[in-house]
Parts: C-alpha cells; structure tokens; sequence
C-alpha cells in the first residue's frame, strides 16, 4: 500500500478490505466476542485456501499493518465485513431518527418491512435481523481494531512513534465501535486485543458497563495522535476528533466538569468552524472546516457503489421519479417538521407549543400532484428546507418537490422526502456510482461530528454548570450562523424549467417565509429554561442525522418525549396504533444469537439479555 493510497484514503475498497483485514490464515473466520464463528468443513476437499489469502507473517509489517488500520476505517460506513446493510447505517437513521421522532420508517412496499416498523414501533425482538446487523457490525470493527494492535506487535519495521501513532487510531476505532455498541444495548462486553479465538477466552459477560475501558482508548488516543491527520488525510482520525468523542462519552455520563476542558479546547483551537449549513450535506463540499469525524464515503472507484454511503441507499424518494431511484425510506415525520415552526415576532421557537393540534405545517396530504396546493405561510426556521423536502419548494437542483408523485404512499410514510443525504441531480454520475442497481450510491460522507455539534454540547455542559449566559452564546453561534446569512437559506430558482441554472439570493425570492433570530440576552434564566432551549436546538440542527433517540435517553426524557409524539402521530399513521414505549425500551434486544454463542464449554450463557425482552 503506498503513501499515494494512504493520502487519498480511500478506505473502502472491498477488495483490500478483505485481504487485509479478514483472518484468513486457517480458513477461519473470527469476530471476537460477539461476531459469528464460522468454521471450515471437516471434509478434505472443503479445506481449501481463501482466494487471496495472506498469513499473518504476510501483514506483520508497517505496510501490512496499515492495511489493517485502514480495514478497521472501513467499517465506519457500517457495510462490509460480518455483516452490513442498511440496518447498520452509519447515519444509525433506523435507531437515531426513526425511534427518536423524527421520522417514519418509510412507504416502501409496506409488506415487505414488518421487521423494521416493529422496530419503529418498539416491538420487535430479540431475533430481528436489524439487530444482529448492527451487533456484526460494530464488533468486526472491534475485531478489525484490535487485529492492529496484535499484529503491529510482531512488526519490526515500525518505529516507536509509527507504533504510538497507529495504535493510538486503532483504539479511537475501537472505542467509537464499543461506543456505537453501548448506545444501542448498554450492557455490552468489551473486547480487546487479548480476547481471541485461539485464546478461548471470548466468551464473555456484560454484567458491567465499559464506560471506563471506552475512555481509556479515547484518553490513549488523545494524547498519542497529533493536532493534523497522519499524512494529512481526511477521515483519519486526528488528537481533536479524539478529544470530541471523549467529550461526547463524559456527556453521556453526565460527567460534565470532565467535559468542558475538552471542548472548550476545541472550540478555542480555531481549527473548525461553522460553514454554509447546506455544504455539510453536500458531496461536492464535504470535510469542510465543520466536519470533525465523518464516515467516508466514494463513488467510481471500482466497488461498484459498495463503497458510495450503501447504508442510505434506500433514503430517497421511492417511486423512481426524483434522486436516488429508490425506495421511500426515512421519510420526515410531521413531529419533526412543526418544530421549525418561529414566532413571526422574535423569530424563536416555541418549545411549549410547536405542536397543537390542527395548527400544523401545511402538508400536501391526500392531494396529487396536480391538484392545486399553497405551502405553509408562517413564519419557519430556515433550516427545515435543508433538511425535509416538501411539496412546492426547491428540492436542491431537481426542481420543487413535486408531492405525492415522489411518495409511494402518503398513508404510511408521510408527504415528506428526507434531504441530507441526496446528491444534486448536476451530480448524477460523478457523485453516484453508475455502477450501482440504483441511483442511490453517492460520495455524500455521514458527518459522525460536526462543530455545530461540539458547540451544542459545550452549551449543555454550561447549562447544568449554572453558567447559562456562557450557554446562551453558544447556542446563539449556532443560530447565528443562519440568522446573519441569508444566503444559506432556500432560495426559488431563478427559472423554473431549468433548477440547474441555478437560484436567486435576494429575500424577495426566499422559498418561504423563512424568520429566526438569536436568543435575546438573558432569554436563559435557569437551568431548565437553558436546557429546553438546547435539547429543542438540537433537534433544528441535527435532525435527520441519527442522534435524537440517544439524545433523548441519555437526557432521560424518552418516555415522555417519545410518547407525546406517537400520541400526535397516531392520529396521521394508524400503523403506528400499537406502538408503544416503556422506560425498558430506552436500550435494544441483544441480538439471541450472540447471546446463545455465548456459552462456553460449561453451557452456561455468559451475555443476559437487556430488560422488556
């Protein structure tokens, strides 16, 4: 592997994936502690030799090891390796956003899904697949992980600092993995690079939580990686993008004195910075100056789209007309939209009452697309048209959404369209991989951490600190960013049969009656009212990005949160009519299958399935 491939980081490349990162060396593959243990056949003429099959001494060297490390990158897209689909998107869009509110598991083929709108309804079981994708997922990345760090042992052409430097982004990964996996089930076991196969020693318990093994990884790594990526290279991670995920770990313990130091870091570096909201979602402008740890994503490169963000690849408007070609999953909920509803005075949200009853952002609901429609006239959040598409307003350069010609059925899913993920139509081949069965493999990356992100937590950190004018700026940087530029907000095209010539800038042409303004000094007068305002910010800033579920459970407010929203929904989605949330449903079901590979030699199971399943 040379310093040109390393500099390009491309990290996707099945083909080198699975030379380099896949133990190979007896026809055996393993994933530590969780992953699936696939044995060879006893019979001889099965024994064969994996088509590039490489020993260990093959890899036992700095090439080889960061081939390794860029196996372990790989995952970070949730395709490849053990498992992989778009259960195990990066963008966590199934758990994050459709168990947190924020939308619906989709239209498409209603039939065909029961297994992911059980998990939308908070019914599903231990035996879904979904679950058993995710678990595969994070825990070959562990195994990939921990498959560095025993093998650069054995290399004796690393230097000291090579050695501190690619053990220190092995455990970055690994603790984003493990951080992954204590999200979705809490009682998860660690693995390092001591459990293996040949060990025996994988079979092991969750009785306790791994917070402290997490943060050691992510102190190790802080302290061993520099200010710049190895090489330079985007999507490697570097001593800031450890310092963030260590920060959001604290935050997740309500460690909070432990987290300020690191952000406050961060944010005084001058390294990140706010950008143009739209470029975070945008192919052609991705790894800017917001983005801190992003999933990388690449198209025409020779995977055939595999490698071009696979776990989004049915997010898109489902009936073929519109971007992507496929499937009508992930569509906006009307929760989320009415939170982008302002007052047409101060241009602020309002946390209390963004969603009575009759008083909703006017949708195209039951009408076609030929039938006659005025879109909402009250004021909103510029931000909503970035992240929702709706009918009669530009939808990047495709032209304004159409309506119920974009939605499989607007019954099940919605009249919405997701956003953040979908290429530009002036994109299409260049961007997307033509390769692919669909549109939808495109080189949009998934931003795991954007700055926006650090600044929303530095404010709670100063929220629950009782210093709520320190956190009213930093929410205030994020509204700013909006409220002072204009030009970030959806303009109309400047003519209509031709989106792709562009649009106007001016505010006699905005798209809609777009109004948001800063919180006026001293608007934060304690901690609950500075704590309603930041939840309430993230969800305008964030959604559709896969953090509202966990957000809300680590806030302890699912229950409520997540009832108060399928109370409203219920009466729009009546497949929603038996989902139900209960406080046991704030962690998933362990996937039955790891919990029966658990037992050891003594039978006795050694994982214990998480409460409610």
């Amino acid at each position: 592997m040379n310093n040109d491939y390393l500099t390009n980081f491309s990290i996707h490349s099945r083909n080198r994936i699975n030379l380099f990162s896949m133990k190979y060396f007896k026809f055996l593959l393993v994933i530590a502690a969780g992953g699936a243990l696939i044995h060879s056949c006893n019979k001889d003429f099965l024994d064969k030799n994996a088509l590039g099959k490489l020993e260990e001494t093959d890899v036992a060297n700095k090439k080889g090891v960061e081939g390794l490390l860029i196996g372990a990158y790989s995952l970070l897209d949730g395709m490849g390796g053990n498992k992989g689909d778009v259960e195990s998107a990066a963008s966590n869009w199934l758990y994050g956003s459709v168990c947190g509110s924020e939308a619906y598991v989709g239209s498409f083929v209603f039939g065909d899904l029961p297994v992911h709108h059980a998990v939308e309804k908070f019914n599903s079981g231990a035996s879904d697949f979904p679950f058993a994708d995710k678990w595969g997922i994070v825990y070959d990345g562990i195994q990939r992980s921990n498959e560095v760090l025993r093998v650069m042992k054995k290399a004796s052409d690393i230097s000291a600092e090579d050695g501190e430097r690619i053990a220190a982004e092995a455990r970055f990964l690994r603790a984003h993995y493990h951080f992954d996996a204590v999200k979705m089930w809490k009682n998860v076991p660690f693995v390092d690079e001591t459990i293996t196969y040949t060990a025996h020693n994988y079979h092991l318990s969750n009785d306790i939580l791994i917070w402290p093994a997490i943060e050691n990884d992510l102190v190790y790594a802080m302290e061993n990686l520099k200010e710049d990526p190895y090489l330079g290279a985007v999507g490697r991670a570097n001593k800031f993008t450890a310092m963030a995920l260590l920060a959001k770990a604290y935050l997740f313990q309500k460690k909070f004195a432990d987290a300020k130091p690191l952000l406050e870091t961060i944010i005084n570096s001058g390294r990140y910075h706010l950008v143009n909201y739209a470029d975070n979602f945008n192919p052609a402008t991705k790894n800017s100056d917001e983005s801190i740890f992003a999933a990388q994503m690449s198209v025409n490169d020779g995977s055939d789209g595999l490698n071009g963000n696979y776990g989004d690849f049915c997010n898109f408007p489902g009936t073929g007309q519109g971007p992507g070609g496929c499937c009508g999953l992930f569509q906006p909920s009307q929760y989320l939209v009415n939170h982008f509803k302002t007052n047409s005075g101060t241009g602020l949200p309002d946390p209390d009452n963004y969603n009575i009853e009759g008083e909703d952002v006017t949708s195209d609901q039951g009408l076609e697309s030929t039938d006659p429609f005025t879109p909402y006239a009250g004021t909103l959040d510029p931000r909503l048209d970035w992240t929702v598409g709706r009918r009669g307003i530009p939808y990047l350069d495709w032209g304004e959404h159409p309506g119920k010609d974009w939605i499989v059925d607007q019954n099940l899913g919605g009249p919405y369209s997701p956003k953040k993920n979908v290429y530009y139509k002036s994109q299409e081949g260049v961007l997307t991989d033509l390769n692919f069965w669909s549109r939808g493999a495109t080189a949009n990356n998934v931003n795991l951490i954007r700055f926006a992100d650090v600044l929303l937590w530095a404010a709670e950190v100063e929220a629950e600190s009782g210093r709520f004018d320190k956190a009213e700026d930093y929410v205030n940087m994020i509204r700013d960013r909006m409220a002072d530029h204009h030009e970030y907000w959806v303009h109309k095209y400047l003519d209509n049969t031709d989106p792709q010539a562009g649009s106007y800038t001016d505010d006699a042409h905005l798209a809609a009656n777009y109004k948001i303004e800063p919180y006026p000094p001293g608007y934060f007068t304690s901690r609950d009212v500075a704590l309603k305002a930041i939840r309430f910010e993230r969800m305008l800033e964030l959604g559709m990005e896969g953090h509202r579920f966990f957000d809300l459970v680590r806030w302890g407010i699912a229950k409520p949160e997540i009832d108060t929203y399928l109370a409203k929904e219920k009466n729009l989605r009546t497949y929603l009519n038996d989902a139900t949330f209960e406080d046991c449903n704030e962690v998933f079901p362990i996937p039955q299958m790891q919990i029966d590979l658990s037992a050891g030699v003594d039978g006795v199971r050694k994982l214990k399935q998480n409460p409610c399943y």
